[in-house]
């Protein structure tokens, strides 16, 4: 099953349910590891990938899942068809709190080439400070996010860029202030650094970003959503995340 020919210019499924507050105030928290050297600027680019067909349907806490399987070591790339099956069994398909998923991968991973691919423990991260962040991406990237889309596709008042789906480099800031109950889609931090770090990162995987025009020189992220990798600035991430999650370690073949 490859991803469905659909129109990706019109508002696209998101799937993603708040976490219940119980399960965010019981997680253990990262802790940067004072041994690991984090460096000033990092990205991860899967092996491969797909929308997992969130193009589709609300499986986008599933979607970054497979997107986290192709990108950290060892990169297996999780078909399209297994994502959605592993999805639909679980009664994801159409609606996922981003523990649930991540609680379900530990024991009852996705089933590939004879093998399951599970997820190590999972921990909360603290995404309003910058250290912490960056060292979980590098560390135990990439980082579960749960934002609030609602203006990935269409830009707010005083945004500037949005989402390309299926066309990785596109870039974004201004995004708007957002709360908890708005928190309707699952994205993934697999990169930070400056505009001009990432920029440089980017054109390694032979992507020639545009920056649009006024983007913020400083500390920025790159997101995964919808089968593309985009650059969003640091404001525009505090504005949109609700929740933030790694998995120590990302793959657990058994």
């Amino acid at each position: 099953m490859a991803d469905e020919q659909v129109d990706l210019t019109k508002r696209l499924p998101r799937g993603a349910i708040p976490s219940p507050r119980s399960d965010l105030a019981a997680a253990m928290p990262h802790i940067p590891d004072a041994s690991i050297a984090v460096p000033p600027s990092f990205l991860m680019w899967p092996i491969e990938m797909s929308s997992w067909n969130n193009y589709v349907y609300g499986d986008c806490v599933t979607a970054e899942e497979a997107f986290a399987k192709a990108t950290a070591a060892p990169q297996t790339f999780i078909p399209l068809a297994t994502a959605v099956a592993w999805a639909t069994a679980h009664g994801y398909l159409n609606g996922a709190g981003l523990s649930a998923v991540l609680t379900t991968m530990q024991t009852a991973g996705f089933p590939f080439n004879n093998k399951t691919y599970d997820d190590g423990v999972h921990n909360s991260v603290n995404w309003t400070n910058p250290a912490i962040l960056q060292s979980a991406i590098f560390s135990h990237g990439p980082v579960k996010i749960g934002v609030a889309a609602e203006d990935f596709q269409t830009a707010a008042p005083g945004q500037h860029g949005i989402v390309t789906p299926g066309t990785s480099g596109w870039t974004m800031y201004g995004y708007p202030p957002t709360n908890g109950s708005q928190e309707d889609h699952c994205t993934s931090l697999c990169g930070y650094g400056t505009l001009a770090q990432l920029v440089t990162l980017f054109a390694q995987h032979k992507l020639t970003v545009h920056p649009v025009a006024g983007m913020p020189t400083g500390i920025c992220y790159a997101m995964f959503t919808w089968n593309s990798i985009g650059i969003i600035d640091q404001q525009s991430m505090l504005n949109m995340t609700h929740e933030a999650w790694i998995r120590n370690p990302v793959t657990i073949i058994k």
